[in-house]
C-alpha cells in the first residue's frame, strides 16, 4: 500500500504528523472573448479544506452581496501559505494558473512555489479510462457525490442569481468532499505518483 501522501521522499524533511495538505477547487465562468474564440476566465468560487479536517472553507462570488474576487483570493492565499502541499484535480493546468492570473489582474502578490498532488496529472500511466474526477470517483466507489450542474444551473450560477450562487456553493463544496476521498483511495491503490513542485 502506498503511503507517500504523508511520507514521500520529496517531503520526508517535514515530519508526517506536521504536514499540512490543502485540498482545493475553483469554479469559473467565461468572461470575455479575445479573438479566435479564446475565452478569458473569471473565478466565481473557491473552496478548500485541510486533510484530516471536516471544515470546508468556501468563498462564493456575490454571496450575501458582499463577497468580491479580492476577498476570495485573499481568503484562499492565507490557507495556501499554511500548506506544505496543495491537492486537487487538474490544478496545475487549470486552478492554480487561473488563480495566479486573477491575482495579477488585481495587483496582488503571486502564488509561491508549492508541492502539488494532482489527481489527474499525477495518475500513473493508463489508457482506455476517463480521468475525470467524477469517473475516477465512480470507479473507486467513492461515497461522496458530485453535485450535478445542468446548462440551466450553470447559466444561473454564471449570472450570479441568488439560486445560482447557492448552486455554485453546493457544487464547489461537494467537489472538495469527493476529491478528498478520491485522493485517499488513489493513494491506497498505489495509482498516484508523488507530489510535483509547481512553479508559477
Amino acid at each position: 500500500m502506498a503511503s507517500w501522501g504523508t511520507t514521500s521522499p520529496v517531503t520526508k524533511l517535514v515530519p508526517a504528523q506536521r504536514l499540512r495538505i490543502l485540498d482545493f477547487d475553483i469554479e469559473n465562468r467565461p468572461l470575455s472573448y479575445l479573438g479566435q474564440d479564446f475565452t478569458t476566465s473569471d473565478i466565481t468560487a473557491i473552496a478548500a479544506s485541510f486533510e484530516g479536517e471536516r471544515l470546508v472553507h468556501a468563498w462564493i462570488l456575490g454571496e450575501d452581496d458582499i463577497t468580491t474576487t479580492e476577498e476570495m483570493l485573499l481568503g484562499f492565499t492565507d490557507l495556501y501559505a499554511e500548506a506544505d502541499i496543495v491537492t486537487g484535480h487538474y490544478i496545475r493546468m487549470h486552478d492554480l494558473p487561473i488563480i495566479n492570473g486573477a491575482l495579477m489582474e488585481l495587483g496582488l502578490a503571486s502564488l509561491g512555489k508549492k508541492l502539488t498532488s494532482d489527481t489527474k496529472l499525477d495518475l500513473k500511466t493508463r489508457k482506455g479510462i476517463s480521468a475525470s474526477q467524477e469517473s475516477l470517483s465512480d470507479m473507486r466507489e467513492v461515497k461522496a457525490p458530485k453535485y450535478q450542474m445542468t446548462q440551466k444551473r450553470w447559466r444561473s450560477a454564471n449570472r450570479l442569481t441568488p439560486e445560482g450562487i447557492a448552486q455554485t456553493r453546493k457544487r464547489v463544496v461537494a467537489d472538495i468532499r469527493q476529491h478528498k476521498q478520491l485522493r485517499q483511495s488513489l493513494i491506497a491503490g498505489d495509482y498516484l505518483n508523488p507530489p510535483t513542485l509547481w512553479t508559477p
